[in-house]
């Protein structure tokens, strides 16, 4: 969940409406960005929101990348540029991976950046000391830069709920919001909407049930599922991940098809969605 609402504008290679871009110098080692900003060289820069990550320095040296040791994420990036990535939260690292972020994207500027998977899910034991680096090294650079109007904003990107609690126990510095992924959707969202914890143990089973109810209404589960996660008011933006080009008309089209109001009632009293979760209007 992110702070502020993107602002939307039609986008030439779609047909529909993107507001926001968000990407990582980890994706692909650098080959996103630079894939993105040739893409938004082609729009105007006023016209969207542009979201990027720091805690990994992209080195000159090379490296295979299919042998990289990347746990769950592994196989995704296993044809993106060969330079080696290095875990860095410190406050230089930082200010490189801001610097060549901008270069990458061919940007003078970034809107969001966020400090990427500060977390167990790729730290393992070790987490607490990153985080640590992070708190007095990449927390406070980008506090300077966002006060220095370099970059817009800044706060966490991660896959646990656990850094963004320790985040927000801190007097100083303050971020301006977190991208916490996977842990307040359609499927699993009771504990993100006390803790935002892990999912439950009867994920399968929610899925069928979820699916059949789908079914029955005539509607897509990847529409719900958005609409869902935006319903929230602390959610500002879905970031849908696509593995191919038609996925991103697939997910325009589900953010703005008709979901009845009896679908969202059918899942509310099996039990599917929590009564206290904000349903679509």
């Amino acid at each position: 969940m992110s702070a502020g609402r993107a602002s939307a504008h039609r986008s030439p290679t779609t047909g529909g409406l993107a507001g926001l871009y968000d990407t990582a110098p980890f994706y692909g080692a650098g080959l996103a960005e630079l894939r993105l900003g040739e893409l938004l060289s082609r729009q105007p820069r006023d016209t969207y929101v542009l979201s990027t990550k720091v805690g990994r320095v992209v080195l000159d040296e090379v490296e295979d990348p299919a042998a990289r040791e990347l746990g769950e994420k592994g196989g995704l990036f296993a044809h993106g540029r060969p330079n080696r990535m290095v875990d860095d939260y410190s406050a230089d690292a930082t200010l490189r991976s801001v610097e060549d972020s901008l270069k990458r994207l061919g940007t003078d500027r970034l809107d969001i950046v966020r400090v990427h998977d500060i977390a167990q899910d790729f730290h393992g034991d070790h987490w607490l000391h990153h985080f640590e680096t992070a708190r007095t090294g990449a927390f406070r650079v980008l506090s300077k830069l966002r006060d220095e109007g370099v970059i817009g904003a800044w706060g966490l990107g991660v896959n646990k709920a656990e850094p963004i609690e320790l985040t927000l126990d801190l007097d100083e510095p303050r971020p301006d919001g977190f991208l916490l992924a996977g842990r307040y959707t359609l499927l699993d969202h009771d504990r993100a909407l006390q803790r935002l914890l892990p999912a439950s143990s009867e994920i399968v089973e929610r899925v069928r049930r979820i699916r059949e109810t789908a079914e029955r209404h005539g509607v897509g589960v990847k529409a719900a599922a958005l609409q869902f996660s935006l319903a929230h008011p602390a959610s500002a933006a879905v970031i849908p991940g696509a593995t191919r080009p038609s996925r991103i008309a697939e997910d325009v089209a589900a953010l703005h098809e008709e979901v009845p109001a009896a679908f969202w009632a059918d899942l509310r009293a099996s039990g599917l969605v929590s009564a206290a979760a904000p349903l679509p209007a």
